[in-house]
């Protein structure tokens, strides 16, 4: 009796501890983490033509204010410095600049760096570097690449392929006209940094976005 006298009571004791737990749950429901579709840049596999027709469609939809401040991408004809990234963007505002050193035939690193005026800018290709620095790749071969693109990168290489930038929608709807810049593309008013992506489109990426060749020899310097 004794025995079973406990064992009622435990289970009396349990039920109280699930019944509190619930409802507490109940009482603190936990923070949804927000779900964001939002991407610039063209979707993996997607013909060329296709994303370019699809972000110029961005900066001439239906808008009732275009002096509304809107979050863009701004990707290059051909790789540039970050000096020339921030003269092709004139005044409106770069947030970040997407650097890759270009290697005949390899595979390299995308490396993102935000950036707050012209003194970081000017900084830019050093903190890619320093990013690529630290790492040690996944295979003897990743890590030849990682230590080129540093190298290249403290040297402040011509490496920007792209800038994320932000303003008013008719000033970076302008940057689709400036010579040197591939294309332009702008989310919805309403967007939030940090919760969308961002693939830049390549300068060799004519056809369709995907990965070039990675057969060449990694260059020592």
């Amino acid at each position: 009796m004794p025995d079973r006298a406990a064992a009622a009571v435990a289970a009396l004791c349990a039920a109280g501890v699930i019944a509190a737990v619930v409802a507490l749950g109940a009482a603190n429901p936990p923070t949804p983490i927000p779900i964001s579709t939002d991407r610039l840049g063209p979707d993996a596999g997607e013909p060329v033509a296709d994303y370019l027709a699809r972000a110029g469609d961005t900066l001439h939809d239906d808008v009732v204010d275009g002096t509304a401040a809107r979050w863009g991408l701004v990707s290059f004809d051909h790789e540039v410095t970050a000096a020339e990234a921030e003269e092709l963007t004139g005044d409106v505002r770069i947030s970040q600049l997407w650097f890759r050193v270009p290697v005949d035939r390899v595979q390299t690193p995308i490396v993102p760096v935000g950036v707050a005026g012209s003194e970081s800018i000017a900084r830019a290709s050093g903190l890619a570097a320093v990013q690529l620095r630290g790492t040690t790749g996944e295979w003897d071969r990743q890590a030849q690449v990682d230590a080129v693109s540093s190298l290249r990168l403290a040297q402040d290489c011509a490496c920007v392929v792209a800038a994320t930038v932000r303003g008013p929608l008719d000033e970076v709807a302008e940057l689709e006209e400036v010579d040197g810049v591939r294309v332009v593309e702008v989310l919805p008013a309403d967007a939030v940094f940090g919760r969308f992506a961002v693939r830049p489109l390549l300068p060799e990426q004519t056809e369709t976005v995907a990965p070039g060749p990675d057969d060449g020899e990694v260059p020592a310097r």
